[in-house]
């Protein structure tokens, strides 16, 4: 159940922000003056520059996979059971808050590099958009999957295992670094993913999560950023408006147990 539940969420939303449907459930629209928003002209905001194929999903549901299978089958079930009993016999006392602010330091890096004038692909207005969006994907995600697959935590303490939300945060936060700073060097993803994978580790330390569970939310993670450029790009590709000549940004929303779309107009 929980592998079909993963599996057919992470397809289906998938499938509904490629053809840019709209959620009826909740979609709020706002008129802002472009200023006031951006900080910059309409004539002046590109797409995002970043491109995305359909390969750039692959290995997220690669991961989504093998995390469900870990969860829900005889054949991982084993390897989550075995990984927790082999961290709290080696560090039975193990506590730790830090990877509650680790989940967010690949992103914070972006702004802190953008204010010392180490520009990344996109202006911060565009990055605080893109991040936004990524979050907001990554929440209507996670939180109705936790509450589907009721996945009991090691700890006891609740059912809402099932994905990691810290560790897809963490991967969420660690592709968007990557993305706006992959052409100055490389090495920026590769220390925001070496900060997710630590998140996600020390989740499984804390006793809060199995190893499926952090393996599934780092796909979630990476996909809700390459989805957050996507769309962007797709309603802001070359320029285009609409007839009206008013720029259009869609972003997900999770508030009060709904989740869809909300609506910005920009002219």
């Amino acid at each position: 159940m929980k592998i079909l539940a993963g599996i057919f969420f992470f397809l289906s939303c998938s499938a509904r922000l490629l053809a840019q449907q709209q959620d009826s459930t909740a979609i709020i629209k706002d008129s802002l003056p472009a200023k006031a928003f951006t900080g910059i002209h309409p004539d002046e905001l590109p797409s995002s520059g970043s491109r995305i194929l359909p390969k750039n999903f692959i290995l997220p549901a690669a991961l989504i996979t093998i995390g469900a299978l870990g969860d829900g089958t005889h054949i991982f079930n084993g390897l989550n059971k075995t990984t927790k009993d082999e961290i709290v016999e080696d560090h039975p006392n193990f506590s730790t808050h830090i990877d509650n602010v680790m989940q967010y330091a690949p992103a914070a890096v972006v702004f802190g590099l953008q204010a010392l004038g180490m520009k990344g692909r996109n202006s911060v207005p565009r990055e605080a958009l893109l991040y936004a969006m990524a979050l907001g994907i990554n929440g209507a995600f996670v939180s109705p999957l936790k509450h589907l697959t009721r996945e009991e935590r090691p700890d006891g303490s609740n059912h809402y295992s099932f994905p990691s939300g810290h560790t897809s945060t963490a991967f969420a936060s660690a592709e968007f670094l990557r993305r706006e700073y992959k052409d100055v060097s490389p090495w920026y993803g590769v220390g925001g993913y070496a900060v997710a994978a630590a998140t996600g580790i020390l989740r499984m330390y804390n006793n809060r999560h199995w190893l499926g569970d952090v393996v599934a939310g780092a796909g979630f993670g990476i996909a809700s950023t390459n989805l957050s450029y996507l769309i962007f790009n797709q309603f802001h590709m070359g320029n285009k408006r609409n007839k009206e000549h008013k720029t259009i940004y869609c972003y997900p929303r999770v508030a009060d147990g709904t989740y869809g779309l909300g609506m910005i107009k920009i002219f």
